[in-house]
């Protein structure tokens, strides 16, 4: 915008510049012609004076030497029937015809123009007075004229384009600023925010963009409260189960009821905490998939235990921190791995990958038949309403990332969380190498 701006104040400029500069630089080269002609007429005119007095060519001579146009070699007079006094540049047909005209004339003259004057002499007849103008006389100061002008038309064009340069990046720096705020909110940074600046129109637009902002901030943290609170009712029917399993007689599975009440009534409290925290308070916020997965491992591993399922997990060796919120972290997760659970019969086998390069689940079930279907809410079949995979492809786009589907080694579904790179990860080798495993049976 700006160099077009820029552009236009050039095309403008030098048009108005052209417009002015061009008659003035054909009047300047007119003027000076006139100046020389002017001053020709001047010498002939002391000529006039003498041969009013005597037209004796003796005393012509001395006459014609006396002036400065004569002392250069730039002046004649031409006597009727007598050799001309002076220096001739005239030919003898314009001389002639100046004669019979009875008016000044001018006529070319070999590099320059020759200034014919007749005059009536004494006797009645008629005399021609010439004076030569050279070519340098007539363009004497016209390209230093001309040069001013070209150096004016330079300043002016420079100096408006210069202006329109000033006026318009004012312009752009608020349209850019703008746009930048517009990412900056699309990236779903809701506290982005712009100073209107500008024209009128632009601060307009600023201010109808944070009011936009003001107003998507508003009915997030309206639903979040909503989520809140509808996560706050699960607490009632949370309580009566907790109490049932603090009543089941001591033994596996009432302690592993107990612990799965435990579990479920922290994710309620973080769920509900986080949901009530505005989108001012919560900032930029960050969670290490390392440390969640082991978090989620520690519940999930005790369902595969119970339905004797080998797994193992690979990686984990480092922290992979994701621009993310644990409980979101923790949903994708869950989804991960509760369709392991729900999809594949007991006792087959799972492995987890970890690594910065994303989150990968294989499985030895039957697969995904439809990929494509899995992730779209209500079309996955089987039972599924396809939420699942549905969030892990909502926060892996939210890291940067994306969801992949397909076989994996295991001979069933291979779902991975892909972080960078274009393949999804692949298991660490070396010492590094981290392995978990629990086998039963």
């Amino acid at each position: 915008m700006r160099w077009a701006l820029n552009r236009l104040a050039l095309a403008i400029t030098s048009m108005v510049a052209l417009a002015f500069l061009v008659p003035l630089a054909v009047v300047t080269r007119q003027l000076a012609h006139d100046r020389a002609i002017g001053d020709a007429r001047q010498q002939a005119a002391a000529m006039v004076a003498a041969l009013a007095v005597d037209a004796d060519p003796q005393l012509l001579t001395r006459a014609v030497v006396s002036t400065a146009a004569g002392n250069e070699g730039r002046l004649a007079v031409h006597l009727p029937d007598v050799a001309p006094v002076g220096v001739v540049h005239a030919t003898a047909a314009d001389v002639t015809l100046a004669a019979g005209y009875r008016r000044p004339v001018t006529a070319d003259a070999g590099g320059g123009l020759a200034y014919l004057l007749p005059t009536v002499i004494g006797d009645g007849r008629t005399a021609v007075i010439e004076v030569y103008v050279p070519r340098e006389d007539m363009e004497r100061g016209v390209w230093r004229s001309w040069l001013a002008l070209a150096v004016l038309a330079v300043v002016l064009v420079g100096g408006s384009t210069l202006v329109a340069d000033r006026l318009g990046s004012r312009i752009v720096r608020a349209t850019g600023r703008l746009a930048g705020a517009a990412r900056q909110l699309g990236t779903g940074d809701l506290t982005a925010r712009v100073t209107p600046d500008g024209p009128p129109e632009l601060r307009d637009a600023a201010q109808a963009f944070n009011g936009l902002a003001q107003d998507m901030r508003r009915l997030i943290d309206a639903e979040r409260e909503l989520a809140a609170d509808l996560s706050h009712r699960l607490r009632t029917p949370l309580t009566a189960l907790r109490l049932d399993a603090e009543a089941m007689p001591p033994g596996p599975i009432g302690e592993r009821m107990r612990q799965a009440c435990d579990l479920l009534d922290e994710e309620l409290e973080a769920i509900i905490t986080g949901a009530r925290r505005s989108v001012g308070e919560r900032g930029a916020e960050s969670a290490d998939l390392v440390e969640v997965l082991a978090d989620r491992l520690a519940f999930w591993s005790v369902l595969a235990e119970d339905q004797r399922r080998p797994w193992s997990v690979v990686g984990g060796d480092r922290p992979v921190l994701l621009p993310l919120s644990r409980g979101d972290l923790i949903l994708a997760v869950d989804a991960l791995l509760g369709n392991v659970f729900a999809h594949t019969p007991e006792g087959s086998a799972f492995r987890v990958i970890v690594s910065p390069e994303g989150l990968v689940v294989d499985d030895a079930g039957a697969g995904i038949a439809d990929p494509a279907a899995a992730v779209r809410r209500g079309a996955s079949g089987a039972g599924s309403t396809g939420l699942g995979l549905d969030i892990v492809q909502r926060v892996a786009t939210a890291a940067g990332g994306r969801l992949d589907i397909g076989r994996g080694p295991l001979g069933g579904a291979r779902v991975a969380l892909v972080l960078a790179g274009d393949a999804a990860p692949a298991s660490p080798a070396g010492p590094a190498e981290r392995r978990r495993r629990a086998d039963r049976g």
